[in-house]
Parts: C-alpha cells; structure tokens; sequence
C-alpha cells in the first residue's frame, strides 16, 4: 500500500514539475505610437485566460502553460487591438508591442486657421449660431455681430464688414452654398447699412477671415458661409411688434415638408420724430418685405431648400452740397428680389451631390440736384458639388460653378450723359483633398481654377491648410493660399484690359477649448498685387486704370471665452491689431487706407437672471483713430480721426411662456463719435477745400418690441432670437 502510494505521489509530482517547467514567461512594454507608454492595457492570449494588465510604466509579464503556436493580443480603449503569433515552449519571450491610435473623426483635430463656426454639429465652436444674432448692438444682423469677432474693424459710416485690413468689397457671402451678389441694403454715401436677410432663418455660419477653402473664390479678404434652417418642428405663428414696425410670420408643415412665409414693414418716421436726429430727414426711411421658404424631404434621403425675398426701400435725406454750399436732397428707391435653392441627394453611405443657385436682381433709382442714377444689377449663380469619403482618413470634395454678372448704369445731369454696362460670364472648378495622417494631423490641399469672358483671363488658385492637435484641449491650425478677385464694377464699366486682383495669405493659429473656456490666438500675413491703379482723375478714359496696385496686411487676432466662471454669465473678449498699407486707386504714395485700424477691442457679457425671468447683454467696442485725407495738407492721409467707442445694451423679459418684451439701446454714454471729413471736390477763392464731420444719423439708437408665439402647445418663444 505504502508503495503504491509512494508511486502515485511520484507521478504527481513528476508531472506537476513538469507542467511547472514548460510554463512560458511572456513580458514586455506597450506603447502608443509617438505618444509614450500605456498603463493599464490588456495583454492576453487568445481563447484562454492566460494574460495580464501592463503597469505604470507600460510594463506587462505573465506565465503560460500552452505550448505550440498562440496568438497574442494586446487592447487598448481608444487604440486599435494588436496581434502577433508567438511560439510557446518554454523559452521566455520579449516583445514590445506599439499600438496604433483608433480613429474617430468626431474625435480628430479639426482645421480652424482663418475660421469662426458656429455650427450645432461642432464640438470646438468659438461661438454659436444664436451668438451671431443676439448681441446687445448688432440689432438683428449678422454683418453686425460679426463686428465683435477679431480681425473685424468697425467704420460707423459704413456698416459693412471689413476683414483683416481688407475694404469691404473683399468679402463675399454664400447661402446655402450659392453667392449673394447684394448682401447689403442701399443707403446714402457715408451712412451705415445693414444686411439683406432675416437672420432667424440661418442655423449656422462659418466666418472665414483668410485662408479659406478652395470652393470658394473672388474674394481677397473673407467670405461668410450662411446655413439655413433645416425642417422646422412643428406649425408656428410669430408676431413681432417693434418700435420701428411690424413682422409677421407663419410656418405650416406637411408629412415631407414645410413652408414659412413673412412680411415686415418698417417706418422710421415717428421715431425719428421723438429721437433727435443729425441728419436732415425729408423722408424717413420706409421699407417692406416679404419673404417664403420652402423645405422639401425627396427620395434618397435628400432634402430641398428653396428660399425666395423681395423688399424695397426708400429715403430722401437732405445733404450739404460743399461745391455750392447748399442744401440738397438725396433720394433713393431700392428694389430687390432674391431666390436662393440647394438640394443635397445622400447617392451612398460615402458619396454625396449638392446642387445650389441663386439670382438677385437689385435696382437703385438715384435723384440728387439735377442729377439722376438709375443702376441695375442681375447676378446668377450655379453650382455642382460632388463630396466622396475614401474611407475615414481621405475624402475629397470636387465641383464647378458658373457665374454670370450683368451690370447697368445710366448717369445723366445737366452737363453729361454717361452711361456703363459689362456683362461677364465666370467659369470655376475646385477639388480639395482633405487626408488625416491620425486623430492628431490632418492637411487639406486644394485647387481652384476659374476663367472670366470678360477679361478673357484665367487663374490657378493653389491653396493648403493643415492642423495639428497638441492634446484633448489645443492645438496649432496654418493656412497658405493664393485668392484672386475681379476688379471692382465702375472700373470694369469702362475697360476689360483690367487683370484679377490678388492676395497671399499666411496664417498661423493657436486655439485651446476646455471646460466651456476657449482661447484662440492668430497671427496673418497677406501681400496685395495687381490692385486696381487710377492714373489720373479723368475716370471715364480705360487707359486711366492698371493693375500696378500693390500693398499688405500684417496682424494678430486674440479672442477669449469663458462660459464656467460666472454662475448664468458668459464673456467673450476679443481684440486685433493690424498694421497695412497699401499703393492702389489714386494713391500718390503707399499709405495706411482710410477704412482701417490698427487696434480693434470687443467686450460681450450675457447674464441670464432667473428669479425675474430676463436676459441681459452688453457690448463694448474700441477702434482706434483712423486716418483720412485732408486735401488742404500737403500730406497724404496725414488726419486722424476720433477714437470710436460705443457700449451697447439690451435687455429681454420673459412675461410669459410665448410673449417677450425687448429693450435695446446703443451707445448708452453718448460717447463722441466723427468718422472722419468729406471735402468739395475745388478749393474755394481762397484756395481753402470746404467740409464738413461725417458723423452718424443720431447719438443713440433705441428699440423696444413685444415678440409673440403661438403654436398648439403655448410653450414656445423666441427667446433664443433676442437673447
């Protein structure tokens, strides 16, 4: 028995030895590619339960019983799983394992050199979509808000947007990814404007202040891509009673789609009869509109835009002649109508068409003294993009566009009759290749080719921007590309010998965005050719005009965010500074443009106070003095102007669930504001230019309104338009 139990315990042993023995060691470090070691990732062997976790400093080490071939596996969360086959007999094994980081768009850095987006759809936004409409002081236009964005100069007298040392004919808007040739109202020379559209109707805009996409061209500074709303949620009546005039607008849906229709009218007239005024009103200024947008759901997951305006306009404003040293009137009538569709077919999971086109048609008729205006524009747009995803890491996105612009313009007056008119038609095509080398580099690389009838001329645009990704909160975004843009239309009224002209641009970015905190800092750099040169002061001979203009525009933005830090409070700051100049127009000499500042300063705050149901904003803006022309000095552009500065508030009550009332007022101080001087076009008999301050229609703005909802659930407001 003692035997038999002595041999037992000696196979026992014999073979637990043995198993002992032929166990396997397998260690060694994982790493994440170019991103130092992991801690705390799995190391196993596949279908057994032979593995262990590696340590703080990435190390891992485990024993197996299994012999032969195995496959070992190592995971990672956020990295993609590795494997290897491993010969296990008894030898100790050493290996080190690199794992390759998953990739996730959502997660991957995105380009943001030259851009401001507010989109729903993006996680790093610098603002919001309803950022861009309710800021205390931009009293409903986007052209508006975007003056509180860096890179951005105010000029009071003329209300439009001018980008990066660039004039406002530079800039160029796009909805729903068609171009709008009048962005703008028509006004009098030297009195701000305001935007053409209703900007309720955008759900997103991206700002691009240089360095944009190739899909876009003929603009030197910046473009400004508007978004409009998708499918509305539910039937909707708006009532909007407002100091200066009614708003009406309806939305009705059906089981595929929507329509909304709104008309508005203003008269400034009995305002302007109890704010007092700086100019000499002998109409006030009177407008209506009426708009409707339709929304479409097609086959193949698509859906049709279709958006279409008409307004008009009129004013007569009493202005000092300089040349005879009398009053005259200065009357306009305006007609615009707009229609704008897009309609964007899903042909595959990767592969997608969009189709866009617009056409504005937009008349001025012009009386002042004895001399009449009558300009006619008829502007038609038409584009084809087509966007493909090669997979998760390449996508390209290709088009053509075709433009066609047609110009009219009769002057007529006691001495002269003069008349102008180009018609040009413009062919474009871009492809832009966007490639992510990983969740942390991407570069998007781009052609554009365009060729205008008119000139008879043709450009290649290469342009490449590129981003990379610091950590979860930053990163570092650059942008280089050529722009080319057709001169301006009184110079193309009187020749076609001119060339494009065109723009360099270099920018370089930082950006950071944590816990509701976002810092972005940009510095740029673009040189002007081939601008539009005027030779003498006879304006009407083609061989005035050339394309030896020259200049460039140097600076850096800084824009700072905090949503955390102040309970139902949220900030923005955002100041640039711009050094230009530039050789072009009539220009003697190179010298700093009269439309430009070298310091621009924006303070937003919006505080949210729940106990009385009110939204409160404010607004600062700074620009310091500019520079103009004082043909009675023998130095060119050697006056300055005042510093502008404003402060701005406004003020929202929620009375009940679906009715608001609104309160706004600007330049609450009653800072001082001139904007430079206008001249005669002689020197009187003593050789002296006469002229007058440009300063603005009245010290303050004010505006009260009551905006009221309706729809079946009596819980819907529009708050979030006016906040």
């Amino acid at each position: 028995m003692h035997k038999v139990m002595r041999t037992f315990l000696t196979f026992a042993f014999l073979l637990t030895a043995s198993v002992v023995f032929s166990q396997t060691t397998i260690s060694g470090i994982i790493r994440a590619r170019n991103d130092g070691t992991l801690p705390g990732a799995n190391v196993y062997l596949r279908g057994t339960y032979d593995g262990a976790s590696s340590d703080a400093s990435g190390k891992f080490s485990f024993k197996s019983a299994k012999n032969g071939n195995q496959i070992l596996i190592a995971e990672f969360l956020g990295y993609e799983p590795f494997s290897v086959e491993v010969q296990l007999n008894g030898t100790p094994i050493q290996i080190d394992i690199e794992l390759k980081e998953t990739f996730n768009k959502l997660d991957a850095v995105t380009i943001t050199a030259g851009m401001f987006e507010a989109s729903d759809k993006k996680r790093a936004n610098t603002i919001s979509p309803l950022d861009m409409i309710t800021t205390a002081g931009a009293a409903g236009d986007v052209f508006g808000a975007l003056q509180t964005l860096p890179g951005t100069t105010t000029n009071g007298e003329s209300g439009r947007l001018l980008v990066n040392g660039g004039s406002s004919d530079e800039s160029q808007t796009y909805i729903d990814g068609a171009l709008v040739y009048a962005p703008y109202n028509s006004t009098a020379p030297n009195t701000a404007t305001r935007g053409r559209f209703n900007p309720f109707m955008f759900k997103g805009t991206i700002f691009s202040t240089g360095g944009y996409s190739a899909e876009y061209g003929q603009a030197l500074s910046s473009v400004l891509l508007l978004n409009t709303n998708d499918m509305p949620e539910q039937n909707q009546f708006d009532v909007s009673i407002m100091t200066i005039g009614p708003e009406i607008a309806s939305t009705r849906l059906w089981e595929t789609g929507a329509i909304t229709a709104t008309l508005g009218y203003a008269n400034l007239g009995p305002y302007m009869k109890l704010v007092p005024q700086n100019f000499e009103w002998k109409q006030a200024p009177e407008s209506a509109s009426g708009a409707v947008s339709i929304r479409q759901k097609t086959s193949g997951k698509g859906l049709l835009k279709i958006y279409s305006s008409y307004d008009f306009g009129q004013f007569t404003l009493a202005q000092l002649n300089l040349n005879t040293n009398r009053m005259i009137d200065y009357a306009l009538d305006n007609r615009n109508f707009f229609v704008n569709a897009s309609l964007k077919n899903v042909l595959s999971e990767k592969t997608s068409l969009s189709t866009s086109t617009s056409f504005t048609h937009d008349a001025d008729n012009i009386a002042f003294d004895s001399t009449s205006v009558v300009k006619q524009l008829h502007g038609f747009h038409l584009k084809e993009a087509f966007s493909h995803e090669f997979n998760q890491k390449i996508s390209l996105r290709a088009g053509a566009e075709w433009f066609v612009k047609s110009i009219g313009q009769d002057f007529t007056s006691q001495q002269d009759t003069l008349n102008g008119n180009y018609t040009n038609h413009q062919m474009a095509a871009f492809a832009e290749l966007e490639m992510y080398a990983s969740k942390k580099f991407v570069v998007r690389s781009g052609l554009r080719l365009e060729h205008n009838t008119y000139m008879n001329n043709g450009k290649l645009s290469p342009r490449i921007t590129a981003a990379w990704k610091l950590n979860t909160h930053s990163q570092f975004s650059a942008a280089w590309g050529q722009f080319y843009q057709n001169p301006a239309d009184n110079f193309l009224m009187v020749t076609d010998k001119l060339g494009y002209e065109q723009a360099t641009h270099y920018i370089l970015s930082y950006q950071s965005v944590h816990e509701g905190r976002t810092l972005r800092i940009e510095s740029y750099y673009k040189e002007y050719h081939h601008l539009v040169k005027q030779s003498s002061t006879a304006f009407y001979l083609p061989e005035t005009y050339s394309n030896n203009g020259y200049g460039y525009a140097r600076g850096f933005d800084i824009f700072w965010r905090d949503k955390n830090s102040i309970k139902n409070g949220d900030y923005w700051i955002s100041y640039s500074f711009l050094d230009t100049r530039r050789n072009y127009l009539d220009y003697p000499e190179s010298a700093i443009p009269s439309f430009t500042s070298k310091h621009n300063l924006a303070i937003v705050y919006k505080h949210w106070f729940g106990k009385i149901r009110s939204y409160a904003s404010l607004n600062y803006k700074y620009t310091s003095p500019r520079i103009y022309n004082d043909p009675n000095d023998i130095s060119f552009n050697s006056r300055h102007t005042l510093a502008y500065q404003t402060l701005d508030v406004s003020w929202s009550f929620l009375y009940k669930p679906n009715i608001i009332f609104y309160g706004a007022v600007t330049n609450l101080p009653g800072f001082k504001q001139e904007f430079g001087r206008r001249y005669a076009d002689a020197p009187d008999a003593e050789g002296i230019y006469k002229s007058t301050a440009l300063v603005p229609g009245s010290q303050r703005f004010f505006i009260l309104a009551c905006f009221i909802t309706f729809t079946r659930k009596g819980t819907e407001n529009q708050l979030d338009k006016i906040q």
